[in-house]
């Protein structure tokens, strides 16, 4: 009876935490959707609050980015030159104050006068800070098949 009445106890203690991870995925998700709008409309102002200053990126040829790099490569990149579509998937796991956001991208632009399509998988590290979430790292890889 006490080993029914402990379980009981902490399954009642774990549904709030699974609430709250429900919350945060469906957060994370937004951010994600608010970054691709973002980097879509070369709004680097509101990429630089979605970034943690000292956020590391990795683009899909393996180039290694700070936040400023990133964000100067916004600012200075033309219109057409890529255009990153929405996430075709994705998945959020969380872990206490981060969460990692998992899943593919579909991107198209022109790249040295040529049209391009590609997809990419990505993975995302958000960390929580106060009532919103930051990225903190971010990477890339092409998917060739």
């Amino acid at each position: 009876m006490k080993i029914i009445c402990v379980l009981a106890l902490a399954g009642a203690l774990a549904l709030p935490l699974l609430a709250q991870d429900k919350d945060d995925e469906a957060k994370v998700i937004a951010m994600e959707g608010a970054w691709n709008q973002a980097y879509k409309s070369r709004d680097g102002q509101a990429l630089g609050t979605m970034f943690h200053d000292s956020i590391v990126l990795v683009d899909d040829d393996g180039r290694l980015q700070s936040k400023n790099e990133f964000l100067t490569g916004i600012d200075t990149a033309k219109t057409s030159a890529n255009q990153q579509g929405n996430p075709e998937s994705i998945k959020v796991h969380i872990f206490g104050n981060v969460a990692i956001a998992t899943g593919v991208f579909r991107q198209s632009g022109v790249e040295n006068g040529r049209a391009f399509v590609r997809r990419d998988r990505f993975v995302d590290t958000w960390i929580r800070t106060g009532n919103s979430w930051q990225c903190v790292a971010a990477s890339a890889t092409a998917i060739l098949h």
